[in-house]
């Protein structure tokens, strides 16, 4: 009995072992085309938090101009179902306590603005989804979350201040399929980002959502700011999608 445990010990160990020591799969060498950057451009999406109870004719006017409200704070977002749900970074919403928060959405590349709610935030990860009451046929699928997204994987970004000029980078950071995983997970990406690109996609080759932008890091010698990483967060897909279904149920939103 005693060898039949020590052996069954043993087996255990080799086990975890094994699982804790996986070596993620060669990155795909697919490289971000015209395709990808299409996909991006028609589902630009921003958020604006403001007192201003409309900001239509501030956006009609190219973001210049009457109508402009000068306490505009804001960034990026990401459509991520067809029925209005985006996913953005919880520090864009940072000052929305007792303000309006408007999306603008590229609904295939047409701007259309639109008041939103917020359904569910997560400081912890950055990460926060709102609503808007209207319907959004252009959004983001999901990477396989059944698939290892290596580090060197090819990757854009559309945050609304750089996502249009920044070039291809990658992935400084393995992220392991979802069912190795629970919660949300940070990852690096080689592609500075500039206040405004906060809560943008991060997508693969072939425009594919890994995860949303959140800050940027450089190092500050002597006053000359060096570029290191750029951040982001792919939360549990399947958390997301049990967040919208709970909210679709509690206010009977159709799909």
């Amino acid at each position: 009995m005693r060898h039949l445990l020590h052996w069954a010990i043993l087996a255990i160990l080799c086990f975890v072992t094994a699982a804790c020591t996986v070596t993620p799969p060669p990155p795909d060498p697919t490289v971000p085309g015209r395709m990808a950057r299409q996909i991006m451009l028609e589902r630009v999406s921003a958020v604006i938090v403001t007192t201003r109870d409309d900001v239509d004719r501030w956006v009609g006017n190219q973001f210049s101009g009457p109508g402009e409200p000068g306490d505009a704070d804001g960034g990026s977002a990401a459509p991520v179902s067809p029925d209005g749900y985006f996913l953005t970074a919880d520090h864009v919403l940072a000052n929305a306590d007792g303000r309006n928060i408007f999306v603008l959405y590229g609904r295939g590349g047409r701007l259309a603005t639109h008041k939103a709610r917020v359904v569910w935030q997560s400081p912890g990860a950055d990460l926060a989804l709102i609503h808007i009451d209207t319907a959004t046929p252009y959004y983001y699928r999901w990477t396989d979350p059944g698939r290892w997204l290596s580090a060197g994987h090819h990757v854009i970004h559309g945050g609304i201040a750089t996502g249009f000029k920044a070039p291809v980078g990658r992935l400084r950071t393995s992220l392991a399929p979802e069912t190795r995983f629970t919660g949300s997970r940070r990852f690096r990406i080689d592609i500075p980002l500039e206040p405004g690109d906060s809560g943008g996609p991060v997508l693969d080759a072939y425009g594919g959502l890994v995860g949303i932008n959140s800050a940027v890091e450089f190092i500050v010698p002597m006053e000359t700011a060096i570029f290191v990483d750029s951040e982001g967060n792919r939360p549990s897909i399947r958390q997301i999608e049990a967040v919208m279904r709970r909210d679709r149920q509690a206010r009977n939103i159709r799909r």
